[in-house]
């Protein structure tokens, strides 16, 4: 008799006794690894269309995770971590800065290539002497001037240490955009902007490490160069690094883990993926600080039908939070989530937090390509398995790529697709966390912890599930 395995559209949640008045009060805090917390337990996918910088932005103002995927080359993916570190400080501790003899075309350079709209000018001894903007040079027809002929002088400043409050309230009483912090001898030592203070009352639920800056993780592999792009990452500032491997229950993957924590100690690491839990237990004891559950769900994934293994993403689920339970290391649950009701089911089963791919990549923020087609847009989605993707790993690693012969020779274990262009990314984050905060409701649950324990489900059958699906057009 083989054991039964249920995916997320194989069962409902039983609506029980609930004493929520509205879905707002309902907690959806989760986590990502033992040393990661979410106000949103979304984090998106590390892969090629999904996952960049400007993902990793969104998701983190958010309250989720951004995961950058590892198909670039070191310099780049740190150049994409590096970016998310730097989108939103307290306060800035190292402000791009130029020297009054650099010319206006190196200003416009730095400006440019940092993405920044203002430099601060200081002298050899890294005392401040003055800023140039945008505006500054927007003009200037000479780019050989020197800074000193176009920046301004007159600063407004402050004491490194001055409270966030205080800085705000200088920077609206002079109407200025940028506050530099000096010390007693005019060295610079920091910058606190505008804009910065303005995101943080913007986005107060933001995932951020102790100085302020954005939470972001970085994708690793499992053999190459894997330990020098991880220490790589780690300088960056990354604040979790996560292997990407489709089947982590393997020898030398669980070696690589190990390898890891001991180049990198301090550093939180997730593994994955797995599907039981005998695999999500030798990951932890082999030093996981999270793992990733699924094997085969995505939307784009053909493990599968190509290998013939793989487990229902429901099942892999409530078998691999029992570890949870027993360790406290939270599990991810990764792939196979269609719609905010699957997130509802996946985090009911134990999961502490989702990984999305296919619903982020039809986003703004992602970096994939826009196709129009019959007056529809869309975006291009492709697993990390997937033949392109391959050739592209192959070609960022600058190893020779296949002739035609080799390339009938690879057996991918992923697709290429499109899916609907679906709008900022925020939008989609809305409509699946305010899902799963009704589903805790539904439940009678406060928090995801009180939604674990009171979640029951029941098996439905196909007719079961077409009944739960909205009729559109004439409904006789």
């Amino acid at each position: 008799m083989f054991p039964e395995a249920l995916s997320f559209k194989d069962v409902l949640l039983v609506p029980q006794r609930s004493g929520i008045r509205t879905r707002r009060d309902a907690d959806v805090s989760g986590r990502f690894s033992t040393g990661i917390a979410l106000k949103t337990p979304l984090v998106s996918a590390n892969m090629d269309t999904v996952t960049e910088s400007a993902t990793a932005i969104a998701m983190a103002r958010l309250g989720g995770l951004g995961i950058v995927h590892r198909f670039l080359t070191i310099g780049e993916e740190v150049g994409e971590v590096l970016k998310v570190k730097r989108a939103e400080n307290i306060v800035i501790d190292s402000p791009y800065v130029v020297r009054r003899s650099d010319t206006v075309a190196e200003a416009r350079r730095v400006m440019r290539e940092c993405e920044v709209g203002g430099l601060l000018v200081v002298d050899g001894a890294g005392r401040l002497e003055g800023v140039v903007t945008d505006r500054d040079v927007r003009f200037v027809e000479d780019g050989t001037l020197p800074v000193r002929r176009v920046m301004s002088t007159q600063l407004v400043t402050a004491r490194p240490g001055v409270p966030l409050e205080a800085a705000r309230r200088l920077l609206g009483r002079h109407k200025i955009e940028k506050l530099p912090l000096v010390d007693k001898g005019g060295k610079l030592k920091g910058l606190i902007t505008a804009k910065d203070i303005l995101k943080r009352q913007r986005f107060p639920d933001a995932s951020k490490d102790r100085r302020g800056h954005l939470l972001v993780g970085a994708a690793v592999g499992v053999i190459g160069d894997y330990l020098e792009r991880a220490r790589a990452l780690q300088d960056a500032g990354a604040d979790v690094l996560v292997m990407d491997v489709a089947h982590g229950h393997a020898e030398h993957a669980i070696a690589a883990l190990r390898r890891i924590k001991k180049a990198c100690p301090s550093a939180e690491v997730v593994a994955g993926n797995v599907a039981t839990y005998a695999g999500a237990r030798d990951l932890v004891r082999a030093g996981a600080d999270g793992v990733k559950v699924g094997v085969g769900p995505g939307a784009t994934c053909s493990t599968r039908v190509v290998s013939g293994h793989g487990v229902p993403q429901l099942s892999a689920v409530l078998d691999c939070a029992r570890l949870t339970r027993t360790t406290g290391v939270p599990i991810c649950a990764d792939g196979g989530i269609r719609d905010s009701g699957d997130l509802a089911k996946a985090l009911a089963a134990g999961a502490s937090c989702a990984m999305i791919g296919s619903l982020f990549a039809g986003t703004d923020e992602s970096p994939g390509w826009t196709i129009v087609r019959e007056g529809m847009r869309y975006k291009v989605y492709r697993g990390m398995a997937s033949l392109g993707a391959t050739l592209g790993r192959r070609q960022k690693e600058g190893a020779r790529l296949p002739d035609n012969d080799e390339v009938s020779e690879v057996v991918p274990e992923g697709v290429e697709s499109m899916v609907p262009y679906r709008g900022r990314i925020a939008e989609v984050v809305h409509q699946l966390v305010g899902g799963l905060r009704s589903g805790l409701s539904y439940s009678g649950a406060r928090d995801l912890k009180s939604f674990q324990r009171k979640a029951k489900f029941v098996r439905i059958t196909a007719a079961g599930w077409a009944e739960s699906i909205p009729r559109k057009g004439v409904i006789s």
